[in-house]
């Protein structure tokens, strides 16, 4: 239960909200949903569950079939991480203000967010704070701020709030600091998988596991070409029995397109030795993630295959320059000259 995050009052949007964070977790039961908004409500108030709290989640339960819609717009807390091996800070220590100081432009448009990622520091050695935030490679700069924002207070305030490293992930973000440098770094040392609970049988998983192996590796040569402001890509592609498999992958855009690539291939190779026959699955990684679906999760647009490469024609040569006379045919045209002159001179 500790990984959802919850913020419940008695509305209708909380309802709905309550229902998809739990349909996607396929958290159905009434004692769950129930044990669910009691620990959330006693862990941030300390005080016992409000029972119209109680009679919220049964009105969730009884209308979730029809109020549930598709993910691709929700943005729900995956997982997180607090390390403590770069050490914990106090409330009122210097370091505590350099984090607030760091994403502090987070929450205004001070800066250009536009491509998705964030990655700055602040202070100076030892309470220096490096940070790096990056937002799912289609999400709108209002959308990508907005999933930073959340992300920022759940981890600093809630999740890992006196560790000096800590990452969240969220469906739509990820947002990561620490007291090192993290920049331009691959880091795969942190590995949170995934997966769905829908398999393909026996006699498909071998061609399968083929399929996603290739989708998922075309889509990370595109990702790790990507320039150093954006490194995403997503698609579709056939799979056994007429199915459709939509995928994306993404590393941070510090990365260079060799340590992308190494991140992204690494994940691939590890969910695939447990998990290829699995209809959908995902890996998050400091430095890279990847996702994919046998039904759409991103807005169509997102799918669209990058355009081709505009070919220019190629330059036009100007005609060589007529070859020069050789010294032979100089010399017989000489004499010609000469000898006209010649018979020119006599009939004078």
């Amino acid at each position: 239960m500790a990984n959802i995050w919850l913020d419940i009052s008695s509305t209708k949007s909380d309802c709905i909200y309550l229902v998809r964070v739990l349909t996607i977790r396929r958290i159905v039961e009434p004692v769950v949903m129930i044990s669910v908004l009691e620990e959330r409500q006693e862990r941030r108030f300390g005080l016992p569950l409000d029972p119209s709290l109680v009679f919220l989640s049964a009105i969730c339960i009884l209308i979730a079939p029809t109020i549930v819609r598709p993910q691709q717009n929700l943005n729900f807390y995956l997982n997180h991480k607090c390390s403590d091996q770069q050490g914990s800070y106090t409330s009122g220590s210097t370091y505590k203000a350099n984090l607030d100081q760091l994403f502090s432009p987070l929450s205004s448009n001070s800066i250009d967010i536009d491509n998705g990622f964030y990655n700055s520091s602040f202070g100076e050695s030892p309470d220096k704070v490096y940070g790096i935030a990056l937002c799912r490679g289609d999400l709108k700069p209002d959308e990508c701020r907005n999933c930073l924002n959340i992300s920022k207070d759940n981890l600093t305030l809630e999740r890992c709030p006196n560790e000096k490293e800590a990452i969240v992930w969220f469906n739509e973000c990820m947002l990561r600091y620490s007291s090192r440098n993290i920049f331009s770094t691959m880091d795969d040392t942190l590995e949170f998988p995934w997966m769905s609970d829908n398999r393909v049988s026996d006699d498909e998983k071998v061609q399968f596991s083929k399929d996603l192996r290739n989708f998922l590796q075309n889509l990370s040569g595109r990702a790790a070409a990507g320039g150093s402001l954006r490194k995403f890509a997503a698609g579709n592609a056939s799979a056994p029995r007429s199915q459709t498999l939509y995928g994306l992958v993404q590393c941070t855009p510090d990365l260079s397109e060799q340590d992308c690539s190494r991140c992204l291939s690494g994940a691939i190779d590890n969910f695939l030795k447990s998990y290829a026959d699995r209809l959908g699955g995902r890996i998050l990684r400091p430095s890279c993630n990847f996702r994919y679906e046998n039904s759409s999760f991103l807005d169509p647009p997102a799918y669209a295959p990058p355009p081709p490469a505009t070919l220019l024609p190629p330059p036009t040569t100007p005609p060589p320059p007529p070859p020069e006379a050789s010294n032979a045919h100089k010399a017989v045209n000489q004499i010609l000259f000469g000898l006209a002159l010649m018979i020119m001179g006599y009939g004078l």
